[in-house]
């Protein structure tokens, strides 16, 4: 009988210590709401903002690269050369981003690089959504 008193006595010690603290981790821990933009995507803290890596594929998703691409996160440029007679109104650019970054415009299908006078131009945009870099992308053609 002393033994069951005594432990019901530490168990509820130990509920009386234990109970606040989980209810208080509880309620701290769902007191911060994580904000999300128009897209559903989560706002971070980051500021970074830049372009990591680039690659254009063609119709049959193979890549239209002659090389890798030259990406400038200071001029906010990306250079690549393509294959003689690849088909530029046609490619699908794919970005890599830092961390919690996304891009304007979306990519959602095939996109037109034939106006090579005229880069086409993405804007990065910050985990935070504060930062936004435009980057240019110009593409030239690897000579017969």
């Amino acid at each position: 009988m002393k033994k069951n008193n005594l432990r019901n006595r530490i168990l509820r010690k130990i509920c009386c210590v234990a109970c606040p603290f989980v209810v208080l981790l509880c309620v701290f821990t769902g007191c911060f709401d994580y904000p999300v933009d128009e897209d559903g995507l989560l706002i971070t803290e980051r500021s970074q903002c830049y372009v990591s890596s680039f690659e254009l594929l063609g119709t049959d998703f193979q890549t239209v690269r002659t090389k890798n691409a030259v990406v400038d996160t200071v001029a906010c440029t990306i250079e690549v050369e393509v294959f003689y007679g690849t088909d530029l109104k046609n490619l699908w650019p794919q970005f890599t981003l830092v961390t919690d970054a996304k891009l304007e415009p979306k990519i959602t299908g095939w996109t037109d690089f034939s106006d090579l006078a005229n880069p086409r131009k993405y804007t990065v945009i910050s985990g935070n959504r504060k930062v936004r870099k435009e980057y240019a992308v110009y593409i030239t053609v690897q000579q017969p």
